[in-house]
C-alpha cells in the first residue's frame, strides 16, 4: 500500500490517515483479546470490523466452544444447557457454531453449584435465569437506545466505529458492572428486608400478604400518540415515567412496573396509599407536558411471584383506573374502611353509585381527596383534558378539509384543461365543476 516512492497513499490525507491509525489500534487491541489476523483481515474485507470489536470486547475469550463442549466441560446434559440459554433470553446457535466462551463455562458452572448445594432447585434456577434474562435484557437495550449514552455514535465507517467503541466501552465497562452490582446489593437488601418483615407479620405459613395495589393511567395517550412525533411522544412517556417513580418511591411505595402509558405500584399502608394516589394526580394535573392520570387503588391480599404481584386485587385495581375521571382516584370499599381507621383526619370520602366491573362483579367505589378538599374537583381538572382533545379534533377537522380542497382544486385544474383541450364533454366538466362548488363552500364537509 505505498504510493510514488513508497509514500502510503494516504499520507496526504488526514481522515484516511486517522483511519489507517485507527485501524492499527483496533488490530493491536483485537489481537491481544485472542482474534487471528485472518479474523481481522475477514472482518475489514466484510465492513464489520465494529461487530467484530464488540464480539471481542463484550466476551473475551481466546478459545471458542460450541454447546456440546459447554456440556461436556460442565457436565451438564445438553438439553438442560440449552434451557438455560433459552431462558436466559438468547437465541438457539447451531450445534457446531463454536459461539461460547470461558464466561459461558463459568456461568454453567455457577448454576450447577447452586443446585448441587441445595440453594435451588433446577426448576426454580431455570426460572430465577429468566428473570435475571429479561431484566438484563432490558437494561441492555436501554444503554444501546439512541440518545442515552455515546457508546455507539456511528461514523458510518465500521473501522471508526470499532476505535471509538473500543475507546468509550473498554472505559465504561467495569464501571457499568459495578454500578450494577451496587444496585443489585441494594436492592437485595431491600427485598430481604421487606420479606423478612412480611414472615414477621403474616407468618411463615406461606399467607399473602395484604397491600395496597395501585396504578396511574395517562388519559389520551391513544390520541397523543396519533398527533405527536416519535421524539415528542418519547419525551412524553419519560416525564410519566420520571415522575410516577419519583413520586411512588418518595413517598414509601414500590413502582412494580411501567406498562406503556400506565404505572402500577404497590405499598403496605392503606394511608401510604392514599398520599401517592393523591399526589400523583396532583402532580400530573400541574405539568404542563402531560394530560392528567387517573388512578384506580385496592388493598388485599395479594400473591407476589418473580418480582410481579398477582391476585384478585390485582385485578380490581387494574378495573377500577379505567372507570376512573381524569384527575380522579378511585378506590375499592376495603381500601375506603381502613383510611377511615388509619387515617380519618387525613382523607375524606365520597361514595359512587356501586358499578359493576367485568369478571368481578357488583362493587362499591369511592372518590377520595384530602379533608376539606372539594372532591369533586376532578371535574374540573378533566376540563384540560377535554379542551386538548377539542383541540386535536379541530386540528384533525382543518386537516381534512384541507386535504378535499387540494384534492378538489387538483381536479378543477384537469378539468379547465380538458375544456380548453376540447376533449372533455360538457356534462363532465359541469360535473367537476359543481363539486369543486360544493367542497368550496364546506356543506358537504364534516361537522365543524
Amino acid at each position: 500500500m505505498s504510493g510514488t516512492g513508497g509514500v502510503p497513499p494516504w499520507a496526504g490525507d488526514p481522515d484516511r490517515r486517522d483511519r489507517a491509525a485507527a485501524l492499527e489500534r483496533v488490530r493491536t487491541l483485537l489481537r491481544g483479546l485472542g482474534t487471528s489476523d485472518e479474523e481481522i483481515d475477514r472482518a475489514v474485507q466484510d465492513d464489520v470490523v465494529d461487530l467484530l470489536m464488540v464480539d471481542r470486547l463484550l466476551l473475551p475469550s481466546e478459545h471458542r466452544l460450541t454447546e456440546s463442549e459447554v456440556s461436556e466441560r460442565t457436565g451438564i446434559p445438553l438439553e438442560l444447557t440449552r434451557r438455560l440459554w433459552r431462558a436466559l433470553g438468547f437465541l438457539d446457535v447451531d450445534e457446531d457454531d463454536p459461539h461460547f466462551t470461558e464466561l459461558d463455562v463459568e456461568a454453567v458452572d455457577l448454576f450447577r453449584s447452586m443446585v448441587d448445594l441445595g440453594m435451588v432447585d433446577v426448576e426454580s434456577a431455570i426460572q430465577m435465569s429468566r428473570v435475571i434474562g429479561s431484566s438484563m435484557a432490558r437494561i441492555a437495550e436501554a444503554e444501546t437506545a439512541p440518545g442515552s449514552t455515546p457508546i455507539l455514535m456511528s461514523s458510518g465507517d465500521s473501522v471508526l466505529d470499532a476505535d471509538e467503541f473500543a475507546r468509550t466501552a473498554g472505559a465504561s465497562l467495569q464501571a457499568m458492572a459495578r454500578l450494577l452490582e451496587f444496585v443489585w446489593r441494594r436492592h437485595l437488601q431491600a427485598a430481604t428486608r421487606r420479606a423478612m418483615l412480611m414472615r414477621y407479620r403474616y407468618g411463615a405459613d406461606g399467607a399473602s400478604p395484604t397491600l395496597v395495589v395501585g396504578f396511574a393511567d395517562m388519559v389520551g395517550y391513544t390520541l397523543l400518540a396519533q398527533h405527536l412525533t416519535g421524539d415528542e411522544l418519547a419525551s412524553v412517556v419519560a416525564r410519566f415515567e420520571a415522575l410516577a417513580h419519583d413520586i411512588i418511591t418518595g413517598l414509601g411505595g414500590r413502582l412494580v412496573k411501567m406498562i406503556g402509558d400506565e404505572a402500577m405500584f404497590v405499598v403496605q399502608d392503606a394511608a401510604e396509599g392514599a398520599r401517592i394516589g393523591l399526589a400523583l394526580a396532583d402532580a400530573y394535573a400541574d405539568d404542563d407536558l402531560l394530560s392528567d392520570v387517573r388512578v384506580g387503588m385496592a388493598l388485599g391480599p395479594v400473591l407476589l411471584q418473580d418480582g410481579d404481584y398477582y391476585g384478585a386485587v390485582v385485578n380490581l385495581a387494574s378495573r377500577i383506573v379505567n372507570i376512573a375521571r381524569p384527575g380522579s382516584v378511585l378506590v375499592s370499599d376495603e381500601l375506603h374502611t381502613a383510611l377511615e381507621l388509619e387515617a380519618p383526619d387525613e382523607f375524606a370520602g365520597r361514595s359512587l353509585r356501586p358499578r359493576s366491573l367485568k369478571g368481578i362483579g357488583r362493587v362499591q367505589l369511592w372518590r377520595i381527596g384530602q379533608t376539606g378538599e372539594r372532591i369533586a374537583g376532578d371535574l374540573t381538572r378533566g376540563q384540560r383534558w377535554e379542551r386538548l382533545g377539542e383541540v386535536f379534533r379541530e386540528l384533525d377537522h382543518l386537516r381534512d378539509r384541507g386535504e378535499q380542497l387540494i384534492a378538489a382544486a387538483r381536479r378543477g385544474e384537469l378539468a379547465d384543461a380538458v375544456q380548453v383541450s376540447g376533449a372533455a364533454e360538457p356534462d363532465g366538466g359541469d360535473a367537476v365543476g359543481a363539486e369543486v362548488d360544493t367542497a368550496a363552500d364546506g356543506s358537504e364537509g364534516p361537522p365543524a
